[in-house]
């Protein structure tokens, strides 16, 4: 009887918050269907700016649970600019609720309506999310070969010439980091060794066309990127030994005591556009994202 009141109580903890955002969902979409058939004869650029407003409205909500209901605790460490910009947001990637870490960022910028996506093709296929990231300015992108670069800039460009506001997120390793999933990190190393780079233990070898494209194309829109290395507590074994990453489930249930993010603004005139110099800049960020996440996970502080 008190196992399974035990059992009924973890389980709420997680469907009460999903069964809230979820079943706002619809009201949301039908709220954002109502103003984008009302604006249709207006300038697209009072359209983008409420939309953002309305986005930033449900957004908040989602942070309250994934913040204030969960009781996480967030470390930053570095300066977050207090103004808002636009920029490309290059982070490390290794649990679902990655993309929530980035909306933790934002909103301490005010700017929690402008976060866009780079995200895998496949998840345009989600149950009314999928649809409205694309019509909220999120770009859906395929892997390797089938990765259309035209359509990325296309619609990058043309936010850019509407003078929409930008915090776009894109997760450069294409796949999480899964310490559990050998093969996904055995062949990232193998690439990275096959193209001379640095072998990377913590982090996936990052790859470039997604991240390159947005900041080359957007580059006269764009203040700066922010680079930002997450790591989430409580993802060591008893044996010292790195485990994978909470996924949302598991962070609404309080199983994830504190989040800490490391923070690094890198201004425009720091980034080579230049496609092998861009390449070999973005892994030296990588690789200095593996060397943080080596003494988050070698320390018993686990701080940075």
């Amino acid at each position: 009887m008190l196992l399974s009141l035990v059992v009924h109580t973890y389980s709420f903890r997680y469907w009460f918050p999903a069964a809230v955002m979820l079943g706002t969902a619809p009201a949301y979409l039908l709220s954002w269907s109502a103003w984008r058939l009302l604006s249709v004869i207006l300038p697209h650029k009072l359209y983008h700016s409420m939309d953002d407003r309305i986005y930033s409205v449900y957004q908040s909500m989602v942070l309250f649970f994934f913040e204030n209901y969960t009781g996480v605790e967030i470390i930053i460490y570095g300066d977050i600019p207090k103004t808002k910009e636009n920029v490309v947001y290059l982070s490390n990637h290794q649990s679902t609720a990655d993309w929530i870490i980035a909306d933790m960022l934002a909103i301490r910028q005010c700017a929690l309506g402008h976060v866009r996506y780079v995200l895998k093709d496949g998840l345009k296929w989600l149950p009314l999310y999928g649809w409205y990231f694309s019509q909220h300015g999120g770009v859906y992108v395929k892997r390797s070969a089938k990765f259309d670069e035209k359509a990325m800039k296309k619609k990058l460009l043309s936010q850019t010439r509407l003078g929409t506001p930008t915090y776009l997120v894109i997760f450069p390793e294409g796949t999480r980091y899964n310490p559990e999933n050998r093969k996904v990190i055995s062949d990232s190393q193998v690439f990275a060794t096959k193209e001379g780079l640095a072998v990377l233990q913590h982090v996936l070898t990052p790859r470039m066309k997604a991240a390159h494209i947005a900041i080359e194309t957007m580059k006269d829109h764009l203040d700066a990127v922010y680079d930002v290395t997450v790591a989430y507590e409580g993802t060591m074994s008893a044996v010292g030994q790195r485990q994978a990453a909470p996924t949302m489930p598991e962070f609404l249930c309080k199983e994830c005591p504190r989040v800490h993010i490391h923070f690094d603004r890198v201004g425009m005139k720091e980034i080579p556009l230049e496609p092998l110099f861009f390449r070999r800049w973005l892994h030296e960020r990588f690789e200095l994202k593996d060397n943080l996440c080596f003494t988050f996970y070698s320390t018993s502080s686990t701080s940075w």
